[in-house]
């Protein structure tokens, strides 16, 4: 079974839905690129891999479903097995893709200050930027810093709000509006969600927990938290979750289901519940500029780092899509994945080059295993790539082959930067 889900990530025979899983070429360029550009430097902002749920046994999603669980290999929150051995594979992928590019070498122990790899200080955190960097550079030692205790969220990583005034609360709760609310987008996804888990038939339905609906959700901004969102959608949210990582997990889709056949859209559905989560806690742009404010700085930072030729930084989805609403990234859906906005163990990866007129330049990518390739844990190789998705920013003009000028890229994190003093 696990060789033919393998198969199945480069292959339409196990998962017809998802013909064409794979582009031939993972990041394609136009004629001639190679000699006008030569790359000077990447810089990853990763999504931890495959963990388990955040909710354990006695928990509320325990309650809203009578069926048992995935036995997961790791405790609550913690990156799985599966996890690990996808972001080396991911690892394995960069190293041969930048070994191909001439821009590392083979078995490469890279030199003090060109290589930096620094994680939130969460074990699911820094076990992926400890998985990946084995991938990549299997011959070196490599440190991956850690700047709090662990099991502390490091203020970098922390999407906290960190300023409240009332043009903040006024601007925040206006376009939450303007995107349509807290609960009506997604409620043809609670009632999925709620055929799923046969919530009508759950311990929890003795208290009069039929569904989601019927608690109006809510948010709430305090200083030096997260974003409080309370009501429906956050409880339909640890249910989504532990669905979409239990498909990742469960070889058979059926029991993934809980025993319900359900269609590659629908698993795209369940997993939007917690996609529309994360987006009103973090991706509302106001939102967005307050709790992506000390990330943006260092992002921007390793990106005039001199020295500096790949830096991986590994935080969460909340860290991702912060980053992109905050820097007015145009709407986006990722192909084959069940979670279209940040898949788990996706990255955004910034490629910056010198131009042979002289001038430097950037592009960005999503970059990502699709949901075929995270449960079929497929050797990812230059014939079997990761999905890569080009990031476009609102208002950025792109050259004829298709980058920016990094002066343009550098003004746009200053602009998100500086909005945090005008909140």
């Amino acid at each position: 079974m696990a060789l033919m889900l393998l198969l199945a990530a480069c292959s339409s025979k196990i998962y017809p839905v998802q013909s064409g899983d794979t582009p031939e070429t993972f990041i394609p360029r136009p004629a001639g690129f190679d000699d006008r550009y030569t790359r000077d430097e990447i810089v990853v902002l990763s999504r931890h891999n495959i963990r388990s749920p955040l909710s354990g046994p006695g928990s509320v999603v325990s309650r809203i479903t009578p069926h048992t669980w995935f036995a997961w290999s790791s405790v609550p929150g913690e990156l799985s097995l599966r996890g690990g051995a996808l972001e080396v594979e991911m690892g394995q992928f960069f190293r041969e893709w930048l070994i191909g590019e001439g821009f590392i070498a083979k078995n490469t122990v890279p030199e003090a200050g060109t290589v930096r790899f620094y994680a939130n200080s969460i074990q699911r955190t820094r076990a992926t930027a400890r998985a990946f960097a084995a991938g990549m550079f299997p011959m070196a030692d490599i440190s991956v810093e850690q700047h709090t205790p662990l099991g502390t969220m490091d203020p970098v990583f922390n999407p906290v709000i960190t300023k409240v005034t009332d043009s903040f609360l006024t601007k925040a709760h206006a376009e939450i509006e303007s995107m349509g609310g807290l609960d009506a987008p997604v409620k043809a996804n609670y009632a999925l969600l709620e055929k799923v888990l046969d919530m009508r038939k759950a311990p929890a339905a003795a208290h009069d927990t039929l569904s989601f609906s019927q608690f109006p959700s809510s948010i709430r901004f305090e200083v030096n938290k997260e974003p409080i969102m309370g009501g429906g959608l956050k409880m339909a949210t640890s249910a989504s979750d532990a669905l979409t990582l239990q498909y990742y997990e469960e070889s058979d889709a059926l029991k993934a289901g809980f025993g319900h056949k359900l269609s590659f859209g629908d698993w795209v559905a369940l997993s939007g519940v917690k996609d529309w989560y994360q987006e009103m806690l973090f991706g509302v742009p106001s939102i967005a500029v307050n709790t992506s404010h000390p990330l943006l700085k260092e992002l921007l930072s390793e990106l005039r780092t001199p020295g500096r030729r790949f830096a991986f930084l590994c935080g969460h989805d909340s860290n991702i899509g912060g980053v992109l609403a905050a820097l007015e990234a145009e709407p986006y859906s990722a192909p084959k994945a069940i979670e279209t906005k940040t898949p788990i163990g996706g990255k955004i990866v910034i490629e910056k080059f010198r131009g042979a007129d002289g001038r430097l330049y950037a592009d960005l990518w999503l970059v990502y295993a699709s949901a075929a390739q995270l449960r079929g844990l497929t050797l990812l190789t230059p014939s079997c790539p990761p999905m890569a998705l080009p990031l476009r920013l609102r208002g950025l003009t792109l050259n004829a082959d298709g980058l920016y000028l990094l002066s343009d890229l550098e003004q746009r994190f200053e602009k998100a930067i500086s909005a945090y003093d005008r909140l």
